[in-house]
């Protein structure tokens, strides 16, 4: 438990090693603390990195976040895009993603995901005002040819707030 006026962390942040992460190296973890909350319960264990300007968030697909032509449900991508706002706030801006809310989310779906493989969501701050962040980016997987197919493009923008104490 927090004293008074100390904010408790509400998502598991740490560095993993290259060796848990397939040889890929700079991903953290990115899960809530509560494992009982929306982002884990539904999403499942999620990891983050830093690429430049840019922050990856990726998600495992499992069965269960299929529709029924066996491609990741809408829904789950859509889940994933909007905590990837967050993740790239807390990684390349300056809030506080925990008590911050979305305003905006734009989603353009350009083709269905892969079960089988990672999916990413990666995001870029286009622009960061004392309340507001802006921010863009693409949903993709493993491409065939070494490179990534897109999956969904997105712009959304966060309101910040301040932490309640």
């Amino acid at each position: 438990m927090a004293d008074a006026g100390e904010r408790v962390v509400p998502f598991e942040y740490r560095p993993l090693s290259a060796e848990e992460c397939g040889g890929e190296a700079g991903w953290h973890t990115w899960n809530m603390m509560d494992r009982t909350r929306f982002n884990t319960a539904v999403l499942g264990e999620m990891r983050v990195r830093r690429e430049g300007a840019n922050c990856r968030l990726r998600m495992f697909p499992e069965r269960r976040h299929t529709n029924l032509v066996d491609n990741v449900h809408g829904g789950v991508t859509l889940a994933l895009i909007d905590i990837s706002l967050f993740s790239a706030m807390h990684i390349n801006g300056s809030g506080d993603a925990g008590p911050s809310v979305t305003v905006e989310l734009s989603t353009q779906f350009v083709g269905g995901a892969n079960p089988e493989l990672p999916l990413d969501a990666v995001t870029e701050i286009i622009r960061e005002t004392g309340k507001m962040l802006f921010l863009r980016g693409q949903c993709t997987q493993p491409g065939k040819d070494g490179g990534e197919d897109i999956v969904a493009s997105y712009s959304g923008i966060i309101r910040k707030m301040r932490a309640r104490v």
